[in-house]
């Protein structure tokens, strides 16, 4: 994984805050890849699960071999077979018989141990679940996989006892609350290191309300309405046509 997954947008000088959520999420994915062990990080779109999550394994390269699969639509496990082939960068075509791949994803899952990261897992079903459960459960594979998703991702795992109870840390992230984007934006970017706090809390309360995602847009529009403007720090007035842009 490379430094450009870390931020939302194209937004330079921006940097990875440590926020108490990254902290938490740094000592359970430790945990959880020392346990060989799977974990489900969830929550609502734009609270910083991926970007934390990214963070934390890409520390622990390039001694752990870290794996990232991301779904965009409903996989069956037909088709989670397919992406675990190409994830471990196996060579020649996929089988074609499902368990002659599965003896071929068995055998390369354990010369070694990997760490998988299923990103955007809220698209996964009960079967595609079951399937990453099947390898994990296999003696001989050296897995930790980690679960990133919406909670719809936390719904189906907790509707599946078999696979719930194998989860070994769950971790839910939620919107920064005010003091903490008070704490946490003046580090996220320079726009915001002189910004009187009350501009800041107005910023978040009519625009970014604690959501990351929400608050590196708004900084990309606040970053350009200061270099068009001349203006040398941020006030409400450009606040407001930062807003507009945001709909």
């Amino acid at each position: 994984m490379t430094a450009s997954t870390y931020q939302y947008v194209d937004l330079p000088d921006a940097s990875v805050v440590t926020t108490r959520a990254l902290l938490t999420a740094r000592e359970n994915i430790t945990d959880t890849v020392a346990a060989r062990a799977m974990m489900c990080i969830h929550g609502g779109a734009g609270f910083g699960k991926t970007l934390a999550v990214n963070t934390c394994l890409h520390a622990l390269e390039p001694g752990e071999d870290v794996r990232k699969i991301t779904f965009r639509a409903r996989p069956t496990a037909r088709a989670v077979r397919y992406e675990l082939f190409t994830a471990v960068d196996l060579a020649g075509e996929p089988p074609r018989h499902p368990s002659e791949f599965d003896r071929l994803l068995k055998t390369a899952l354990a010369e070694r141990p990997r760490t998988f990261l299923v990103d955007e897992a809220q698209w996964l079903n009960g079967e595609a679940f079951e399937y990453f459960r099947y390898l994990w459960d296999e003696p001989s594979t050296q897995l930790a996989i980690i679960f990133v998703g919406g909670e719809g991702c936390h719904t189906v795992l907790r509707r599946e006892p078999m696979l719930s109870s194998r989860i070994f840390i769950w971790q839910h992230f939620t919107r920064l609350n005010p003091d903490e984007v008070l704490e946490a934006i003046p580090l996220f970017h320079p726009i915001w290191a002189d910004a009187d706090p009350k501009d800041i809390a107005f910023a978040d309360s009519h625009a970014a309300h604690g959501n990351f995602r929400a608050w590196a847009q708004l900084t990309a529009h606040t970053r350009t309405a200061l270099a068009r403007t001349g203006r040398p720090c941020v006030d409400q007035e450009l606040l407001r046509w930062a807003f507009s842009r945001l709909g």
